[in-house]
């Protein structure tokens, strides 16, 4: 189910990502000087990041640090 829900996170960001919505507005300003599609941008890229850290958490391959932890105290066979 965690894996179903990463899926459709990234594929929704995927979609989103494409803002042919904001293509041909430059207004409203944002803050007075940042154009909507600059603002949706920054925006998207925190949205981004946040989905990126979910996925690194849920599916990180923890066998594998525990396999290197293992080689390095026998020694680093």
């Amino acid at each position: 189910m965690k894996r179903l829900l990463l899926i459709l996170a990234v594929t929704a960001l995927y979609l989103l990502h494409q803002d042919f919505w904001n293509w041909r507005t430059a207004k409203p300003l944002m803050f007075g000087f940042l154009p909507a599609s600059m603002s949706y941008h920054a925006i998207y890229t925190i949205a981004v990041s946040l989905v990126m850290a979910l996925i690194v958490r849920a599916a990180w391959p923890s066998h594998l640090e525990d396999e290197a932890e293992r080689a390095e105290n026998r020694g680093g066979e």
